[in-house]
């Protein structure tokens, strides 16, 4: 095969031809955008072309095929097959490439690490909550002043021109670090192929059940991320984590601890939340960085924010961090669907967010009440994820959603593939939350809640109302639809 020889960063690039599995994902559509800006061809399929990723491709130049067929990959003069981690056996174009060898199969995170990771400074955030916003509000610091930092967000940022750039090979590159799996052929972590410099570990709790087996197998999956970390590298822990702390000590690099409680390198403290945002300061080995006061609510937050300032800081080798870093903190506006506000009005505010996790409903909910302290909160939860749909988390998301005033409940995603003894139990949680004095309703289909909420909520004249949608899904289109008729 010829291939041609293009000037990219200062550096001859052979321009290769990437075939990407599973295309319209936001991890994969953002990647293949990636090596697309290195001068690579990118083509790919997936199963149903659908936006947002699609549109960004497609109007990129990048060729989509819709469904999977082995014509798609047949006499094509490719180089590499990436496959994404949501494709399995029984896919007629992996069956194909099995079959015939035709093409050599790479999963994502290991051909980030070969064409993208291996030479840069990489800031790589991982934890069960928190990844996103943290990762966007580092590259966003990041990219404060001259500097071109890359990236790779697994959302939509609101403060940055998209959810990945390339940036100069000499700067920095910021990552999403997930745990889960790689490909069906390659079951380590993603994040173990991310070459860290500064690792940050913002938090740590069991999840994903269909891919480990407990708490004590997912801290394993992290000790051996950290053995990646060099020598000359950080490791940022939350401070006031059991489970963060239980993967310490690392004695081969340097530790810093982030928290509100006493004794962390980086401690916050002073925080306070209301309608208009929230405040806090940092203090770093008892020296003041100062007070921060932005539009984002949350604890949890507040340590994103911590997290995201100290990795910034030392990655580019500071003593502190300048005042431009700290204004693009406190002007950083979100990522679509973390918080997202859908309509803002006296009567009815309708949001959106990503929480799927017991602990992020809960402190999700808690912050809106600091945050909405006039509002009935009414909170709408899709149980999608493959830990959400089982009943692993059955007394923990009933205690979490009892933070709201309203509980409406959709249905379990994917529910008929799930034994009747694993899946989560709605109508359970929604009779527990009714005991409580909680008005709580599951319902058989969203569609079915999406009606309840236009009859109960169009033309709305009572007390003010907050609506929030949550889950890591489409909830069928729900929250868009809704947001449409108020």
């Amino acid at each position: 095969m010829i291939r041609k020889l293009r000037v990219c960063k200062r550096k001859f690039v052979t321009t290769m031809r990437y075939y990407f599995m599973g295309i319209c994902g936001t991890a994969m559509g953002n990647a293949a955008l990636l090596l697309q800006k290195q001068g690579h061809e990118i083509v790919g399929s997936d199963s149903g072309v659908y936006p947002p990723m699609s549109t960004v491709l497609l109007e990129s130049g990048v060729k989509i095929f819709d469904g999977y067929s082995e014509d798609n990959l047949k006499h094509k003069p490719l180089d590499y097959v990436v496959v994404g981690n949501a494709i399995s056996r029984g896919n007629p174009e992996i069956e194909w490439l099995l079959e015939t060898r035709e093409y050599p199969m790479v999963s994502l995170p290991q051909l980030l690490s070969e064409q993208i990771l291996r030479h840069r400074r990489n800031v790589v955030v991982t934890g069960t909550h928190g990844k996103t916003t943290t990762t966007t509000l580092a590259a966003s610091i990041l990219n404060e002043g001259d500097r071109d930092p890359g990236w790779l967000v697994g959302g939509i940022p609101m403060d940055l021109a998209g959810g990945a750039h390339l940036g100069e090979d000499t700067q920095p590159f910021v990552i999403e670090g997930d745990e889960y799996d790689s490909a069906f052929f390659d079951k380590r972590s993603k994040f173990i192929h991310y070459q860290p410099h500064i690792l940050i570990l913002n938090n740590l709790e069991f999840d994903h059940g269909d891919i480990f087996r407990d708490l004590e197998d997912v801290k394993r999956t992290f000790t051996h991320l950290l053995r990646t970390v060099p020598r000359n590298g950080h490791v940022l822990a939350n401070g006031d984590d059991a489970n963060i702390l239980s993967l310490l000590p690392v004695p081969w690099t340097t530790v810093y601890t982030v928290g509100f409680t006493e004794g962390n390198d980086l401690q916050i403290h002073d925080f306070s939340e209301g309608p208009k945002g929230s405040g806090f300061q940092l203090s770093w080995h008892g020296q003041d960085w100062g007070c921060f006061s932005w539009q984002q609510c949350g604890e949890f937050n507040a340590r994103n924010a911590a997290m995201a300032l100290l990795s910034s800081t030392l990655v580019l080798d500071l003593a502190r961090p300048t005042s431009g870093m700290v204004e693009k903190l406190q002007g950083f506006t979100g990522v679509k669907r973390r918080q997202e506000t859908l309509v803002e009005s006296e009567g009815i505010h309708v949001m959106e967010d990503f929480a799927h996790h017991p602990t992020a409903l809960a402190g999700t909910l808690a912050s809106f009440r600091n945050r909405f302290p006039d509002r009935h909160v009414v909170a709408c939860f899709e149980p999608r994820s493959n830990t959400a749909a089982t009943n692993i988390f059955q007394a923990e998301f009933t205690k979490a959603l009892s933070h709201a005033d309203e509980i409406l409940l959709g249905v379990v995603h994917r529910g008929e593939t799930i034994p009747e003894d694993q899946r989560l139990d709605t109508c359970a949680i929604a009779s527990s939350l009714s005991r409580d004095g909680l008005l709580a309703r599951a319902f058989e289909s969203n569609a079915e809640l999406l009606g309840h909420l236009q009859d109960r909520f169009n033309r709305w004249t009572g007390d003010p109302v907050l609506i929030c949608f949550f889950s890591n899904g489409g909830f069928d289109g729900v929250p868009a639809s809704f947001a449409s008729d108020v």
